[in-house]
Formats: C-alpha cells, sequence, structure tokens
C-alpha cells in the first residue's frame, strides 16, 4: 500500500534511520560557549555523512544535547540553530532526513523540516498525556495537522511514539493498543514509534509484536536499544528502526558516529 513512509523509504524498505545528536545548542543549560555553531554545524554533517556512507537509509536530527528540556515550544534561537544545521545536513546527504525537537515541539519540527526540504519528524505525545520528567506533556496533534495542512506540507510524514522512553502514561490503564489506535486513527500519524524505558534501553520483542498487530497496517518503527546482536530479530517484528547510540564508538552516546558501525549494522540485516 502507498503511503507517505513508502513515499519517502520505498514500498520494499525497511530502513535504518541513524541519529546524529546535536551538542548543546546555544542558550540551552549544558551550552559550551567556547563552541562555535560553525562547529555544532560540523559535527552534524560529520554524523550524517557517516550514517549515509556506512549505508544507512535516512537520518534523524535531534537537539538531544539540549537539557533540561522545555516540555512544548523551545526559543526562537533554537529553532534558529536547528534550521541552520539542518540546512547544512540537507546539503550533505541524499537520504530523507527528519526533525525532532525535543522534548515535544512537533510544531517547530515541522516548521524546520517545511524550511529545510526534510521529509518526516518525530513527535514524542502526538496524543493522549504522559508523565515526564517535564512533567504532564499533552498531545499536540490538532495544532500540528492543522500547521501541516495550512503549510501545504502534507508531503511531511509524522512519525509519533507512543508511549515514548523517558516516560508513562498518564491513565495507565489504557490498553496500549488503544493508544496505538488514537495515534493513527485520531492523531493521523503515519508511522508508529515503539520503544524501551530510555535512550538507549531495549525494546521488548513482545511490546514490538502488541504494537505491531494494533497498528493496523500503519508503519511500525523501533525507536532504541537497537545493537548488532538484536537488529535482525527486532527487524522481523517491525517496518524499520532508529538508532543512535549503537552506532557510536564503544556505544557511547557522546562518540561520533562511526561510519564501519553503521556498515556492519546494516550487514545484519542480511
Amino acid at each position: 500500500m502507498k503511503t507517505l513512509f513508502t513515499d519517502i523509504f520505498g514500498c520494499d524498505a525497511k530502513p535504518i534511520i541513524g541519529m546524529a545528536h546535536l551538542p548543546a545548542l546555544p542558550g540551552s543549560a549544558l551550552y559550551d560557549a567556547s563552541q562555535t555553531l560553525d562547529a555544532i554545524e560540523q559535527h552534524a554533517v560529520r554524523d550524517a555523512v557517516a550514517i549515509q556512507a556506512g549505508g544507512a537509509h535516512g537520518v534523524m536530527l535531534e537537539n538531544f544535547g539540549d537539557v533540561p528540556f522545555y516540555k512544548n515550544r523551545v526559543p526562537a534561537e533554537t529553532i534558529a540553530c536547528i534550521t541552520r544545521i539542518a540546512t547544512a545536513v540537507r546539503r550533505a546527504i541524499t537520504i530523507p532526513l527528519g526533525i525532532n525537537v525535543l522534548r515535544n515541539d512537533g510544531c517547530s519540527a515541522l516548521a524546520i523540516a517545511h524550511a529545510t526540504g526534510a521529509q518526516f519528524i518525530r513527535v514524542n505525545v502526538l496524543c493522549g498525556a504522559c508523565v515526564t520528567d517535564q512533567g504532564i506533556i499533552e498531545g499536540i496533534a490538532a495544532q500540528l495537522l492543522r500547521d501541516r495542512n495550512r503549510l501545504a506540507c502534507k508531503h511531511i510524514a509524522i512519525f509519533a511514539d507512543v508511549d515514548v522512553k523517558h516516560s508513562a502514561p498518564l491513565d495507565a490503564s489504557l490498553p496500549i493498543e488503544q493508544e496505538v489506535a488514537d495515534i493513527i486513527n485520531r492523531g493521523l500519524a503515519d508511522a508508529v514509534i515503539v520503544s524501551g524505558s530510555g535512550t538507549g534501553k531495549p525494546t521488548d520483542i513482545d511490546q514490538i509484536q502488541c504494537v505491531k498487530q494494533a497498528a493496523q497496517g500503519a508503519p511500525v518503527l523501533i525507536g532504541s536499544g537497537v545493537t548488532l546482536d538484536t537488529i535482525a530479530q527486532q527487524l522481523a517484528a517491525a517496518d524499520g528502526v532508529i538508532v543512535g547510540t549503537a552506532l557510536k564508538g564503544n556505544g557511547t552516546i557522546n562518540e561520533p558516529i562511526d561510519e564501519a558501525i553503521v556498515r556492519n549494522l546494516i550487514s545484519k540485516m542480511a
């Protein structure tokens, strides 16, 4: 079935999307004023190029270093910096590019994607509500989908998390199957992301299969914890993966992407 997902990645692909984690950006709590924006841009471009050169199918750009995160809209300087960096990354690679503005600024992610030619965005809480380290985050589907329509950018796909990592659903009694159905049917997501409890934490295979069954044919991506040892089994149960930590030297989150590790991970799909 032709969807935005297949338009982006092709009908036969189970894409591997590599994470390009940005260091702390200007204005954020951990920003080092001695690190220029040029240097941050070069860091992102280097990681994105390594992801593509290693054979991955997409890149996701994320303001990972901006802890602690705003739970909703981020400041203007953050949007400006990510837009500049995303423009440089888009020019450096030919594979699809995605944007995630943490913690849940999907509207800014969409605007950045629209301005830079990115093809998809990630939204941590599209529907419902989650308890997080930023407090209670509520879904943004109504505003986001109206923005996508108003900007005439329905070609930009929305990948939405269910029970996103580093969170717990506000209503723990709601079955995950119902959450998935709401994300697809009421939030109008183009793909669903299922992850473990935190960054780099494994995603339970039973959880993946449960979400896949509930997704009614919509693509399901694994959002955390993929490793060289687990990718074949996990990808058999899903439609693609988003991977960051496992692509870095020594599996250390602050290390750069290692092209050889990317290539080795891709080889495990064969």
